[in-house]
């Protein structure tokens, strides 16, 4: 849970209390100061993706490379792979556009004993520039990026990953038929519940993420990572309607 111990986890009451108009959702510092705790009690999973993504680090990060979070929010992806790097001259380049996000990060970041560096960048993904990339780590981040956009981010992170270069997604996804992607929905609501978020919670939630986060089919992803020029892609985990797709640049 990026390191901070359940007891200073502060809990997820964000939507809590009746809101009215519900306002669009931010990344700002009231999320922030929730963050862990929403995080783990909305994304089925969660903790076993960031976990995996260490276990990918060890096996696909290759000395004097870099590896990139993109969307890094509190950075848990970054420890989790930096905690299992084992190669030389490697550099974790972790990129969010949330001020406060990035400075709660460092604060993570600093608690952690490691030799491999991290640069932190508050940017727009789509602007920054990837090189030299041997992981790439995009953990709930595509969904938030507008549609027009995500070929060519995906264009340029295979241009920037090295032969044999690694791409890890995950997202929220979209199914079909409807009936299927209802069923879907109302299993993750029912883990919400259980996770203990109230109706109220749950309602406003969705209507405040609602046109902020836009997901897609399985098939969608696929296609376009595909079409960028990964001859392998395919999700190792899903739960309910999260997955995360592995995709590997040709040696």
């Amino acid at each position: 849970m990026n390191d901070e111990s359940k007891s200073t986890v502060k809990r997820d009451d964000l939507f809590a209390s009746p809101l009215g108009n519900v306002p669009r959702f931010v990344f700002d510092r009231a999320v922030v100061d929730v963050f862990p705790d929403m995080i783990q009690r909305s994304v089925p999973g969660y903790q076993t993706i960031i976990n995996l993504c260490g276990e990918l680090a060890a096996r696909f990060v290759q000395p004097d490379s870099n590896c990139y979070d993109l969307g890094c929010s509190l950075g848990a992806s970054s420890l989790a792979i930096r905690q299992q790097i084992d190669q030389p001259g490697v550099s974790i380049i972790a990129v969010d556009n949330s001020a406060a996000m990035l400075e709660r990060c460092q604060s993570l970041l600093d608690n952690q004993s490691s030799k491999t560096p991290v640069q932190l960048l508050e940017a727009d993904i789509c602007d920054i520039e990837i090189s030299n990339a041997s992981l790439v780590v995009m953990n709930f981040t595509l969904q938030f990026i507008p549609l027009d956009k995500r070929q060519a981010l995906l264009e340029k992170i295979y241009a920037g990953l090295v032969p044999g270069g690694c791409l890890v997604i995950s997202e929220k996804l979209l199914f079909e038929p409807e009936s299927l992607n209802q069923l879907l929905t109302e299993l993750h609501h029912q883990f919400k519940s259980a996770q203990g978020y109230s109706d109220l919670e749950i309602s406003q939630k969705r209507d405040s993420i609602e046109n902020v986060l836009i997901p897609e089919t399985l098939d969608s992803h696929i296609n376009r990572l595909k079409a960028c020029g990964f001859e392998s892609a395919s999700p190792w985990f899903q739960c309910f309607n999260f997955a995360s797709l592995v995709a590997i640049k040709p040696a």
